[in-house]
Protein backbone atom coordinates (compact mmCIF):
# COMPACT_ATOMS: atom_id res chain seq x y z
CA UNK A 1 0.00 0.00 0.00
CA UNK A 2 3.33 2.00 -0.17
CA UNK A 3 3.04 3.03 -3.60
CA UNK A 4 -0.52 4.34 -3.21
CA UNK A 5 0.62 6.82 0.06
CA UNK A 6 3.23 7.83 -2.82
CA UNK A 7 0.51 8.61 -5.37
CA UNK A 8 -1.53 10.81 -2.92
CA UNK A 9 1.52 12.86 -2.34
CA UNK A 10 2.09 12.97 -6.18
CA UNK A 11 -1.41 14.13 -6.62
CA UNK A 12 -0.68 17.14 -4.18
CA UNK A 13 1.92 18.18 -6.22
CA UNK A 14 0.65 17.28 -9.50
CA UNK A 15 -3.07 18.52 -9.32
CA UNK A 16 -2.31 22.68 -9.06
CA UNK A 17 -0.56 22.28 -12.48
CA UNK A 18 -3.38 20.53 -14.45
CA UNK A 19 -6.53 22.52 -15.63
CA UNK A 20 -9.60 20.57 -16.62
CA UNK A 21 -11.76 21.31 -19.32
CA UNK A 22 -8.98 22.43 -21.70
CA UNK A 23 -9.92 21.53 -25.20
CA UNK A 24 -8.09 18.88 -26.82
CA UNK A 25 -7.39 16.88 -23.87
CA UNK A 26 -6.64 12.86 -24.37
CA UNK A 27 -5.64 10.11 -21.93
CA UNK A 28 -2.73 8.51 -21.46
CA UNK A 29 -2.88 4.93 -23.25
CA UNK A 30 -0.90 3.07 -20.51
CA UNK A 31 -2.13 -0.08 -18.82
CA UNK A 32 -0.67 -0.85 -16.03
CA UNK A 33 -0.80 -4.74 -14.61
CA UNK A 34 0.39 -6.27 -11.02
CA UNK A 35 1.66 -9.74 -12.17
CA UNK A 36 -0.59 -12.53 -10.98
CA UNK A 37 -0.74 -13.18 -7.19
CA UNK A 38 -3.48 -14.83 -4.41
CA UNK A 39 -5.38 -12.27 -2.08
CA UNK A 40 -3.11 -11.98 0.83
CA UNK A 41 -5.30 -13.78 3.93
CA UNK A 42 -4.71 -11.34 6.58
CA UNK A 43 -5.73 -8.42 4.64
CA UNK A 44 -8.81 -9.99 3.01
CA UNK A 45 -10.02 -10.89 6.32
CA UNK A 46 -9.94 -8.09 7.87
CA UNK A 47 -11.95 -6.54 4.51
CA UNK A 48 -14.54 -8.93 5.24
CA UNK A 49 -14.56 -7.96 9.10
CA UNK A 50 -14.91 -4.10 8.20
CA UNK A 51 -17.23 -4.61 5.13
CA UNK A 52 -19.71 -7.09 6.51
CA UNK A 53 -19.07 -10.03 4.62
CA UNK A 54 -18.88 -13.44 6.57
CA UNK A 55 -15.98 -15.15 7.14
CA UNK A 56 -15.94 -18.10 4.20
CA UNK A 57 -16.55 -21.86 5.13
CA UNK A 58 -14.18 -24.49 5.06
CA UNK A 59 -14.25 -27.94 5.73
CA UNK A 60 -15.49 -31.08 3.50
CA UNK A 61 -17.86 -29.98 0.75
CA UNK A 62 -17.54 -26.35 1.34
CA UNK A 63 -15.51 -26.20 -2.01
CA UNK A 64 -12.54 -24.14 -1.65
CA UNK A 65 -11.25 -23.17 2.19
CA UNK A 66 -10.80 -19.67 1.22
CA UNK A 67 -14.13 -18.90 -0.81
CA UNK A 68 -14.96 -16.48 -3.33
CA UNK A 69 -13.85 -12.88 -3.15
CA UNK A 70 -15.86 -10.44 -2.15
CA UNK A 71 -17.24 -8.79 -5.31
CA UNK A 72 -15.27 -5.43 -4.64
CA UNK A 73 -12.39 -6.86 -3.16
CA UNK A 74 -10.42 -7.23 -6.91
CA UNK A 75 -11.22 -3.13 -7.34
CA UNK A 76 -9.40 -2.62 -3.50
CA UNK A 77 -6.29 -4.92 -4.89
CA UNK A 78 -5.72 -2.79 -7.61
CA UNK A 79 -6.59 0.81 -6.77
CA UNK A 80 -2.96 1.58 -6.10
CA UNK A 81 -2.58 0.97 -9.77
CA UNK A 82 -5.58 3.01 -10.38
CA UNK A 83 -4.23 6.05 -8.57
CA UNK A 84 -0.74 5.87 -9.81
CA UNK A 85 -2.37 6.13 -13.44
CA UNK A 86 -4.23 9.01 -12.28
CA UNK A 87 -1.53 11.00 -10.46
CA UNK A 88 0.97 10.54 -13.62
CA UNK A 89 2.04 13.91 -15.18
CA UNK A 90 0.22 12.90 -18.32
CA UNK A 91 -3.22 12.02 -16.81
CA UNK A 92 -5.26 14.97 -17.53
CA UNK A 93 -7.31 15.57 -14.91
CA UNK A 94 -6.28 16.54 -11.12
CA UNK A 95 -6.64 13.98 -8.65
CA UNK A 96 -7.52 16.62 -6.30
CA UNK A 97 -10.93 17.08 -5.74
CA UNK A 98 -11.60 14.09 -7.99
CA UNK A 99 -15.49 12.90 -7.00
CA UNK A 100 -15.94 8.94 -7.47
CA UNK A 101 -19.15 9.39 -8.86
CA UNK A 102 -20.33 5.51 -10.32
CA UNK A 103 -19.26 2.37 -10.40
CA UNK A 104 -20.24 -1.13 -12.40
CA UNK A 105 -18.62 -4.08 -11.28
CA UNK A 106 -19.33 -7.37 -12.63
CA UNK A 107 -18.37 -10.67 -12.31
CA UNK A 108 -17.76 -13.74 -15.01
CA UNK A 109 -17.79 -16.24 -12.63
CA UNK A 110 -16.81 -16.61 -8.94
CA UNK A 111 -13.48 -15.76 -8.29
CA UNK A 112 -12.11 -17.86 -5.08
CA UNK A 113 -9.35 -16.33 -3.15
CA UNK A 114 -6.78 -18.32 -3.40
CA UNK A 115 -6.60 -18.00 -7.25
CA UNK A 116 -3.67 -16.03 -8.41
CA UNK A 117 -5.09 -12.57 -10.11
CA UNK A 118 -3.77 -10.58 -13.00
CA UNK A 119 -4.82 -7.00 -12.38
CA UNK A 120 -4.87 -4.53 -15.19
CA UNK A 121 -5.89 -0.74 -15.12
CA UNK A 122 -6.16 1.70 -17.80
CA UNK A 123 -8.06 4.96 -18.31
CA UNK A 124 -10.97 4.29 -21.39
CA UNK A 125 -12.40 7.46 -22.02
CA UNK A 126 -13.01 11.15 -21.22
CA UNK A 127 -16.75 12.78 -21.09
CA UNK A 128 -18.10 16.19 -20.85
CA UNK A 129 -20.45 16.56 -17.99
CA UNK A 130 -22.56 19.24 -17.06
CA UNK A 131 -20.28 19.82 -13.77
CA UNK A 132 -17.20 19.27 -15.27
CA UNK A 133 -15.34 15.94 -16.82
CA UNK A 134 -15.50 12.42 -16.06
CA UNK A 135 -13.16 10.11 -16.91
CA UNK A 136 -14.21 6.24 -16.97
CA UNK A 137 -10.86 3.91 -15.14
CA UNK A 138 -11.22 0.43 -15.80
CA UNK A 139 -10.04 -2.34 -13.69
CA UNK A 140 -10.00 -5.69 -15.52
CA UNK A 141 -8.78 -9.47 -13.21
CA UNK A 142 -7.42 -12.37 -15.34
CA UNK A 143 -6.89 -16.03 -13.93
CA UNK A 144 -4.11 -18.06 -15.99
CA UNK A 145 -4.94 -15.24 -19.40
CA UNK A 146 -8.99 -15.23 -19.43
CA UNK A 147 -11.12 -12.08 -18.15
CA UNK A 148 -12.82 -13.70 -14.57
CA UNK A 149 -13.70 -10.01 -13.59
CA UNK A 150 -13.76 -6.53 -14.86
CA UNK A 151 -14.99 -3.03 -13.31
CA UNK A 152 -15.82 0.37 -14.74
CA UNK A 153 -15.70 3.82 -12.66
CA UNK A 154 -16.63 7.45 -13.49
CA UNK A 155 -14.67 10.33 -11.51
CA UNK A 156 -15.60 13.48 -12.15
CA UNK A 157 -13.44 16.49 -12.24
CA UNK A 158 -15.14 20.07 -11.48
CA UNK A 159 -14.46 22.81 -13.49
CA UNK A 160 -16.82 25.43 -14.63
CA UNK A 161 -18.34 24.28 -18.29
CA UNK A 162 -21.09 25.99 -20.46
CA UNK A 163 -21.94 22.29 -22.28
CA UNK A 164 -24.77 20.86 -20.87
CA UNK A 165 -22.70 17.55 -21.45
CA UNK A 166 -24.28 14.07 -20.18
CA UNK A 167 -24.65 12.87 -16.85
CA UNK A 168 -24.94 9.25 -15.09
CA UNK A 169 -26.07 10.53 -12.12
CA UNK A 170 -29.66 8.74 -10.47
CA UNK A 171 -32.89 10.44 -10.53
CA UNK A 172 -35.12 10.13 -7.89
CA UNK A 173 -36.50 6.32 -7.70
CA UNK A 174 -39.40 4.75 -6.27
CA UNK A 175 -39.17 4.53 -2.39
CA UNK A 176 -37.67 1.47 -1.21
CA UNK A 177 -39.03 -0.34 2.04
CA UNK A 178 -36.39 0.13 5.33
CA UNK A 179 -34.33 -3.59 6.08
CA UNK A 180 -31.64 -2.42 8.62
CA UNK A 181 -30.18 0.41 10.39
CA UNK A 182 -26.27 1.02 10.48
CA UNK A 183 -24.47 3.10 13.40
CA UNK A 184 -21.25 4.08 11.74
CA UNK A 185 -18.57 5.26 14.13
CA UNK A 186 -16.62 8.44 13.61
CA UNK A 187 -13.49 6.49 13.00
CA UNK A 188 -14.75 4.48 10.35
CA UNK A 189 -13.34 6.12 7.69
CA UNK A 190 -9.59 5.77 9.43
CA UNK A 191 -10.30 2.06 9.69
CA UNK A 192 -11.52 1.53 6.15
CA UNK A 193 -8.36 3.30 5.48
CA UNK A 194 -6.01 1.16 7.20
CA UNK A 195 -7.79 -1.98 5.74
CA UNK A 196 -8.32 -0.46 1.94
CA UNK A 197 -4.57 1.77 2.08
CA UNK A 198 -7.00 4.70 0.65
CA UNK A 199 -6.06 7.31 2.76
CA UNK A 200 -7.10 9.95 1.32
CA UNK A 201 -7.50 12.95 3.79
CA UNK A 202 -11.00 13.50 3.52
CA UNK A 203 -11.90 9.93 5.32
CA UNK A 204 -9.70 10.61 8.41
CA UNK A 205 -10.26 13.61 10.55
CA UNK A 206 -12.46 16.29 10.51
CA UNK A 207 -9.66 18.87 10.46
CA UNK A 208 -8.37 17.56 7.37
CA UNK A 209 -11.83 16.87 5.74
CA UNK A 210 -12.60 20.65 5.73
CA UNK A 211 -9.37 21.69 4.17
CA UNK A 212 -11.86 20.17 1.44
CA UNK A 213 -15.02 21.43 1.84
CA UNK A 214 -16.58 18.95 4.08
CA UNK A 215 -17.67 19.66 7.91
CA UNK A 216 -16.26 16.15 8.94
CA UNK A 217 -14.81 13.18 7.88
CA UNK A 218 -17.25 11.05 5.12
CA UNK A 219 -17.28 7.65 4.78
CA UNK A 220 -15.52 5.67 1.71
CA UNK A 221 -17.85 5.41 -1.22
CA UNK A 222 -16.19 1.82 -1.72
CA UNK A 223 -17.29 0.98 1.80
CA UNK A 224 -20.62 1.73 1.43
CA UNK A 225 -21.16 -0.25 -1.71
CA UNK A 226 -19.59 -3.24 -0.12
CA UNK A 227 -21.43 -2.53 3.31
CA UNK A 228 -24.74 -2.80 0.91
CA UNK A 229 -23.41 -5.73 -1.23
CA UNK A 230 -22.49 -7.80 1.97
CA UNK A 231 -26.10 -7.06 3.09
CA UNK A 232 -27.31 -8.10 0.06
CA UNK A 233 -25.61 -11.26 -0.62
CA UNK A 234 -27.67 -14.11 0.54
CA UNK A 235 -24.47 -16.92 -0.41
CA UNK A 236 -21.57 -15.89 -1.04
CA UNK A 237 -20.38 -15.18 -4.93
CA UNK A 238 -24.76 -15.11 -5.63
CA UNK A 239 -24.30 -11.39 -6.87
CA UNK A 240 -22.67 -11.31 -10.45
CA UNK A 241 -22.83 -7.97 -10.90
CA UNK A 242 -23.42 -3.81 -9.78
CA UNK A 243 -23.93 -0.96 -10.78
CA UNK A 244 -24.30 1.75 -7.88
CA UNK A 245 -24.31 5.56 -8.11
CA UNK A 246 -22.75 7.92 -5.19
CA UNK A 247 -25.28 10.58 -4.83
CA UNK A 248 -23.92 12.24 -1.62
CA UNK A 249 -21.26 11.78 1.33
CA UNK A 250 -22.26 10.25 4.05
CA UNK A 251 -20.68 12.52 7.21
CA UNK A 252 -19.09 10.55 9.71
CA UNK A 253 -20.64 9.54 12.92
CA UNK A 254 -24.14 8.72 10.85
CA UNK A 255 -26.85 6.93 11.33
CA UNK A 256 -28.06 5.70 8.06
CA UNK A 257 -30.70 3.21 6.38
CA UNK A 258 -30.12 0.41 4.20
CA UNK A 259 -33.38 -0.11 2.15
CA UNK A 260 -34.05 -2.78 -0.33
CA UNK A 261 -36.86 -4.36 -2.67
CA UNK A 262 -38.37 -7.87 -1.44
CA UNK A 263 -35.89 -9.33 -4.05
CA UNK A 264 -32.73 -7.58 -2.67
CA UNK A 265 -32.08 -6.25 -6.31
CA UNK A 266 -32.33 -3.08 -6.13
CA UNK A 267 -31.11 -1.38 -3.25
CA UNK A 268 -30.22 2.10 -1.73
CA UNK A 269 -28.15 3.73 1.77
CA UNK A 270 -30.13 6.92 3.00
CA UNK A 271 -29.98 9.12 5.94
CA UNK A 272 -33.52 10.00 7.45
CA UNK A 273 -34.94 13.79 7.42
CA UNK A 274 -34.09 13.50 11.24
CA UNK A 275 -30.42 12.68 9.98
CA UNK A 276 -29.55 14.25 7.51
CA UNK A 277 -30.76 17.16 5.09
CA UNK A 278 -31.91 17.57 1.57
CA UNK A 279 -35.06 14.96 0.62
CA UNK A 280 -35.04 11.77 -1.44
CA UNK A 281 -35.81 8.11 -1.60
CA UNK A 282 -37.81 7.41 1.35
CA UNK A 283 -38.18 10.96 2.99
CA UNK A 284 -34.27 11.34 3.93
CA UNK A 285 -30.57 12.21 2.08
CA UNK A 286 -29.94 9.31 -0.26
CA UNK A 287 -26.27 8.76 -0.32
CA UNK A 288 -26.47 5.42 -2.56
CA UNK A 289 -28.68 3.57 -4.83
CA UNK A 290 -28.08 0.52 -6.61
CA UNK A 291 -28.75 -2.97 -8.40
CA UNK A 292 -27.55 -6.22 -8.43
CA UNK A 293 -27.85 -9.51 -10.69
CA UNK A 294 -27.63 -12.32 -9.53
CA UNK A 295 -26.62 -16.05 -10.50
CA UNK A 296 -30.04 -17.58 -11.82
Amino acid sequence: MTSLSASLVRGAVTSPFKHPGRPGATLPTDRLTLPPAPAAPGPLAAYRRICGFPAPESGPGSGSASGPLPLTYPHVLAFPLTMRLMTARRFPLPVVGLVHTWIEIVARRPVQSDESLELTVYAEELTPHRRGTEVTMVTEARVAGALVWESRSGYLSRHATNAAGSTREADGSPALPAVAEWQLPGDLGRRYGAVSGDRNPIHLHPLTARLFGFPRAIAHGMWTVARCLAEADGQPGEIRSVRADFRAPVLLPATVTYAADPAGNAFALRSESSSGSGTGTGGGRVHLTGAVTRTS
